[in-house]
């Protein structure tokens, strides 16, 4: 993981993402159990566990989608329960599955999205034509979305989540459907984005793209928080004394059957 410096004393302090003892049910079934977790400016995480874990139960409650039943998120010092607009203004997302209006061109679309965030659009879309030539979209902004592959519709939303220049950035599963050459591309950006102050939480399956691009893990397991740290501080709590973070994760998940909380 990247050796991130400790910030100075007169850094901002306020958390990009603060996730206050959040708890989400479905029905009787717990999906996430009083999660606590936050994201400092210029930190990138990753959220990791097995799937149903609740990884992206958390991601949707975060961004607004869903509600939690206890707890509050706050992103900026800003709820995005109590004030969601607010704190959405300052919020990313970018899920699993990029939901685009097809009949749209790559430029209507995020002109579209300039108008919800009621960006200037001129300026709006320069920035976004930047992103979309860093993301090898640039031939492509006057073609309609539903021509585009799946890879470049994963590009076009998370341009539209970067050129608006978030400070969070919510990242679930961002490498499916991506070649190589544009996996490699998407890192050097979450890099970049990290470097300008935001925070990133990144869920993935991918355990060898955490271990590049994050500063630190956060391992969620049935709907809470079974460790987090660097690999160093995981490596601790699996007692491995080496080993790479897949080796940590499939150690520390490694459970029986036993009730949450048994462990």
């Amino acid at each position: 993981m990247p050796n991130t410096p400790p910030p100075s004393p007169d850094a901002v302090t306020v958390p990009r993402l603060d996730i206050r003892n959040v708890s989400k049910h479905y029905g009787r079934h717990p999906a996430v159990q009083n999660v606590s977790l936050r994201v400092a400016p210029g930190e990138t995480v990753a959220f990791l566990g097995p799937n149903g874990a609740g990884k992206t139960t958390t991601l949707k409650m975060i961004a607004g989608l869903l509600l939690a039943d206890e707890g509050d998120i706050l992103v900026d010092g800003r709820s995005v329960f109590s004030d969601p607009l607010a704190a959405r203004q300052n919020m990313g997302y970018i899920p699993d599955r990029p939901f685009v209006y097809e009949r749209l061109t790559g430029r209507e679309f995020l002109a579209f999205i300039a108008d919800l965030y009621e960006l200037d659009p001129g300026a709006a879309l320069t920035e976004a034509e930047r992103w979309l030539g860093k993301l090898g979209l640039g031939a492509f902004l006057d073609e309609r979305i539903e021509q585009y592959s799946h890879g470049m519709k994963q590009r076009l939303v998370m341009a539209a989540a970067l050129f608006r220049k978030p400070s969070l950035l919510c990242i679930d599963e961002p490498m499916v459907g991506l070649d190589p050459h544009g996996a490699k591309l998407v890192k050097d950006l979450f890099r970049e984005a990290a470097a300008t102050g935001a925070g990133l939480l990144l869920s993935t399956h991918s355990l060898s793209v955490a271990e590049q691009v994050c500063d630190r893990a956060v391992i969620l397991h049935r709907g809470r928080i079974l460790a987090e740290g660097t690999v160093d501080d995981l490596r601790g709590r699996a007692g491995l004394a080496t080993g790479a973070l897949e080796d940590v994760f499939l150690a520390l998940t490694d459970v029986d059957d036993a009730p949450v909380g048994a462990r």
